[in-house]
């Protein structure tokens, strides 16, 4: 594994200081970049390790706190009392906000010495699994990772059309992640999703995996599935090394 540095920086947009979590490999030259997007627990201790995965891994990676707005600070465990609070900012989010955010977030990344010039990756858990969904519709992501995202199918952040609709306007490659046993996403609605980024000719690979539920990647959440969790990031490296 590459040595790794890690450290808290501010992401300007506007006037607007949006905490994140950079982790850089040590070594000198350039490399490609990911963007880490929590779930609805906040850029927590499960977050900020797999940030430094993929400093790990050769990447320049940053989770940006999408609650900056709402909650600065914000990071809880796996309690039901964190799971209401995160919910609960949640419902308060709006999808122009997150994406102009995140819009910033790849602004500061290509800013930084270190980072190499062209696309960048996107990866999100819960509801940066849907986030990421929409974040792969901003011109500079060229890969996205969305694991577990509830409502891509049925809602988006703060009212109107499905996320799903928004498909044709994704650029790059997409790969989503969804455990046959997740009680927030009917399988019908994985189907859904399916067919409407084929239908879009994007780029795309769906997985599913029996016996997972929501949550599946998180070894901090009971949901954790080993096998499930280490195919998954052997899939999201694989995505990342063949397109950044």
């Amino acid at each position: 594994m590459t040595p790794i540095q890690t450290q808290s920086v501010l992401v300007q947009n506007g006037d607007l200081a949006i905490e994140a979590y950079l982790a850089t490999p040590q070594g000198e030259g350039v490399y490609p970049a990911v963007i880490v997007i929590q779930e609805v627990f906040g850029v927590n201790e499960h977050i900020k390790d797999v940030t430094e995965r993929f400093a790990q891994a050769g990447y320049v990676a940053i989770a940006p706190a999408i609650y900056q707005r709402l909650a600065p600070g914000f990071a809880v465990g796996y309690t039901p009392d964190g799971l209401a609070q995160g919910r609960e900012y949640k419902e308060q989010t709006k999808a122009s906000e997150l994406l102009s955010d995140l819009q910033s977030t790849l602004d500061y990344l290509h800013r930084l010495p270190q980072v190499k010039p062209g696309g960048v990756g996107c990866i999100g858990f819960c509801f940066g699994g849907h986030v990421a969904y929409l974040a792969a519709t901003l011109p500079g992501i060229r890969a996205t990772a969305s694991f577990y995202g509830a409502g891509i199918a049925t809602l988006t952040p703060g009212g109107g059309e499905p996320t799903l609709r928004r498909t044709s306007e994704i650029q790059g490659t997409l790969y989503a992640f969804f455990g046959e046993e997740d009680p927030l996403i009917p399988l019908e609605q994985v189907e859904e999703i399916e067919a409407e980024l084929q239908k879009q000719q994007i780029s795309h690979q769906i997985f599913r995996y029996a016996g997972a539920g929501h949550g599946f990647f998180c070894d901090q959440r009971p949901d954790y599935r080993k096998a499930a969790a280490q195919d998954a990031w052997q899939k999201v490296l694989q995505l990342f090394s063949s397109t950044l």
